[in-house]
Formats: C-alpha cells, sequence, structure tokens
C-alpha cells in the first residue's frame, strides 16, 4: 500500500506531466502559425511574429507567470484565473516562441524543390505546407522538440511560486511538515530525473522509427 507520501508526489508527478504536455501542445500549435507568419511575404505578419518571439524569449519565463497570474486580474478582474489555466496559458505562449523557431528551420530545411513541385500539381500555400513540407519538417525537427520538451518538464517547477502542487511544491510542503527538507529535495530530483530520462528515451525512439523513412 503506497504511504501518504508517496501519494502525494505521485499527484505532483501527475499534475507536471499534465502541465507540460498540455503546454507542448497548444505551444506547437501557436508555433506552426507563428512560423508560416514569419516566413509570409506579407511584412505586417511578419513583425508581429518576430515581436511576439523577441518578447517571450527575451523576458524570464518567472516573469511571465507572474504577469498572468498576478498582474493580469489587476488589470481587469474579469481576467483572474486558476493556477492551473494561468500555467497552461504562460508555457504555452513561452513553449510557442522557441517552437516557431524551430519549426520555421524545420521548413527552411525542405528541399525548395518540394514546393516547386507541388506548385506544378496546382497545391495551394497552405496544402502545400499541410500535405507536403509539415508532415517532412516533423520528422527534422524531432530532437530540438525533444529537448524544449525536457527543458519544459523541468521548468514546471517555476510553478511552486503560484501554489500549484507539482513535484517540487508537494517534495518542499512534505519537507517542511516532517523536517527533512534535504531528503525530500533529493526525492524531487529523482523524480525528475526519472521523468526526463523516461521522454529522452520515448523521443531517441521517434527519432530512429522516422529516420528510417529519410
Amino acid at each position: 500500500m503506497l504511504s501518504k507520501v508517496q501519494i502525494m508526489l505521485t499527484q505532483g508527478t501527475a499534475l507536471t506531466i499534465e502541465l507540460t504536455l498540455c503546454s507542448l501542445f497548444f505551444g506547437t500549435i501557436l508555433g506552426i502559425i507563428l512560423a508560416l507568419l514569419k516566413i509570409s511575404k506579407m511584412r505586417a505578419c511578419n513583425i508581429f511574429s518576430t515581436l511576439y518571439i523577441w518578447i517571450f524569449r527575451g523576458t524570464p519565463l518567472l516573469l511571465q507567470l507572474f504577469f498572468f497570474y498576478y498582474a493580469l486580474p489587476l488589470i481587469n478582474p474579469h481576467l483572474k484565473m486558476s493556477g492551473f489555466a494561468a500555467a497552461v496559458m504562460t508555457f504555452s505562449f513561452n513553449c510557442g516562441a522557441y517552437m516557431s523557431e524551430i519549426i520555421r528551420g524545420g521548413i527552411l530545411a525542405i528541399d525548395k524543390g518540394q514546393f516547386e513541385a507541388s506548385k506544378a500539381l496546382g497545391f495551394s500555400y497552405l496544402q502545400t505546407m499541410w500535405k507536403i513540407v509539415l508532415p517532412q519538417t516533423f520528422r527534422v525537427i524531432i530532437p530540438p522538440v525533444g529537448n524544449e520538451f525536457i527543458s519544459m518538464l523541468k521548468d514546471t517547477s517555476l510553478v511552486s511560486t503560484i501554489a500549484l502542487l507539482e513535484i517540487m511544491k508537494t517534495a518542499g510542503n512534505i519537507g517542511s511538515r516532517t523536517f527533512k527538507v534535504p531528503e525530500m529535495l533529493v526525492l524531487a530530483g529523482i523524480f525528475y530525473l526519472f521523468l526526463t530520462t523516461i521522454f529522452t528515451v520515448v523521443f531517441s525512439f521517434l527519432e530512429k522509427k522516422l529516420s528510417r523513412y529519410a
């Protein structure tokens, strides 16, 4: 039977994984949009994407988290949200900025002949991107996406500052109650190492699997 400490850490781990997966999902969608805007020939789209990436890559993630959780409700009370919603929004926006550059690099790595061939077949720009370019791009960008995922997984420890009970906050609470702070911090580190190892193996498997079709 699991002890209370194990149950609490398991729940914290589940929240960490849920937060990371949600953020990567929404961040990837946002990253695709931003990447397409940045390579667009429309100057306004290019400027918007560049400005967005500049802001979210140039400011600390913790500052962004505090802005969405603490500052927005002060600007407008109707913008007040739960800690989890604020965390997902912050991490998604931040992830989108990094993913856009990763995806843009992947798109630019695709041979220009692919674009010319699709144009000759009568494909529109969106059809070319959706059916031909992006599927090949995702195969190319698996390694950097894996690095971004692992980085985000570790960065979820920052949500302990807004009282979300992920691994770090849970370990800190247990340590304070049991007067075993060093031991709980080491245990939290072990949990993070366990998670990052698992997902590193998963992304390595995906990379090898997809490289067969290169």
